[in-house]
């Protein structure tokens, strides 16, 4: 039971102050339980860390998990997940029922107008930072383009993912023979192709099954979640519109803990506080699960080069449809000057003064679309 209570501790503090992204959250984790608390020697969390990009889901959220599952168990696991999760939840709740409330009002638009155009700057730095790790060679290269080419023509963007999975699986195959046997170990990363919705209304379910689907095949980083739901919930099912989803991802960047509880703040706005919860509840239970599950899985897994090969392109893949998605936001938010000018004044502050934090950015925008407003009215 201490330590239960020691892991709960200390994943509900870093839930409530780990700001700046996945890289950043698990810096902090690195400080408290290896430097810190001596839970773990560096290199044993440094193969955790590899781990997470093995199976599918948000890698800081997964790691605070992993290391839970080390220092308590089963009932360790658990209890670092939710009480890194549960912070942020709150949090992001509260910005919803603002949104809510306040986001429609004449007077308070203006500023969601310009949140609008700073959080296509978010993204494209995401686009960067990944795409610099993942296109490591030529064949990535052609890999991503295709991606980009078929998202934009309306391929799913759940499809176009994993068939560059499939195909990075195959190019790696050819290469190599004599590892037919390797390909076995790929079923348990498989699996989750199979979840379907058939969601046509909004109810309670529907959120749950629709989250829990983007949840079990959230391959790459959390940012990556932006082109699944776009896909889900405004392409198909119609339950947003892009602005409103860009909306939703901005109030995930003044939140702590990780960016996946954009899924709160959507629950909340489509069918509230149950929404929330249901909506939570299905983005984040396959993570549990699959460390759960494939925790023993994982040395393995990691030796296998087709499993290197499947993931490798796998994150090509994400790296192509969140390109494919920023141009289809791009065309609906650029209506007239003044997103232009938001989105080139951030992206200037952002890449050119080095104004990295996504909070900063985001009010800036924010600001910008207030200002613009007075000035053109």
């Amino acid at each position: 039971m201490g330590h239960l209570l020691e892991i709960g501790k200390l994943f509900g503090k870093l839930g409530l102050v780990a700001f700046g992204g996945p890289a950043a959250h698990i810096g902090m984790m690195e400080e408290e339980v290896v430097n810190k608390r001596k839970w773990m020697d560096r290199q044993h969390f440094l193969d955790m860390v590899g781990a997470t990009n093995l199976i599918p889901g948000p890698n800081s959220t997964e790691m605070a998990m992993h290391c839970g599952y080390h220092r308590g168990g089963v009932a360790g696991l658990f209890v670092a997940g939710i009480s890194f999760i549960v912070p942020a939840t709150i949090l992001t709740v509260i910005l919803a029922v603002f949104y809510t409330e306040y986001g429609k009002v004449p007077a308070i638009e203006p500023f969601f107008y310009g949140i609008q155009a700073a959080v296509l700057c978010v993204i494209l730095s995401a686009v960067f930072k990944l795409g610099n790790k993942a296109i490591q060679e030529n064949h990535h290269m052609v890999l991503a383009f295709f991606v980009i080419l078929f998202s934009v023509f309306g391929l799913s963007e759940v499809i176009a993912i994993l068939s560059a999975g499939g195909i990075g699986l195959l190019f790696s195959f050819m290469s190599q023979r004599n590892s037919s046997k390797e390909g076995r170990k790929l079923l348990p990363l498989l699996i989750p192709a199979a979840a379907g919705s058939g969601v046509t209304a909004i109810t309670s379910v529907g959120l749950f099954w629709t989250f829990l689907k983007v949840g079990a095949i959230l391959f790459g980083s959390g940012y990556v979640l932006i082109a699944y739901l776009d896909a889900e919930l405004v392409e198909r099912l119609g339950w947003l519109t892009k602005p409103e989803l860009l909306d939703a991802v901005a109030m995930g960047q003044f939140t702590p803990g990780p960016v996946l509880s954009t899924a709160s703040f959507i629950g909340y706005y489509l069918h509230g506080y149950k929404g929330a919860l249901m909506a939570t509840a299905g983005i984040f239970l396959p993570s549990f699960l699959f460390v759960w599950l494939l925790n023993p899985l994982i040395p393995k897994l990691r030796s296998s080069k087709m499993a290197s090969a499947f993931l490798d392109a796998v994150n090509v893949g994400a790296v192509g449809v969140m390109i494919a998605v920023l141009l289809q936001f791009g065309r609906d938010i650029f209506t007239d000057w003044r997103t232009a000018v938001i989105a080139a004044f951030t992206g200037i502050l952002y890449f050119r003064f080095n104004l990295k934090n996504p909070i900063l950015i985001v009010l800036v925008g924010a600001v910008s679309g207030y200002g613009l407003h007075l000035l053109t009215t």
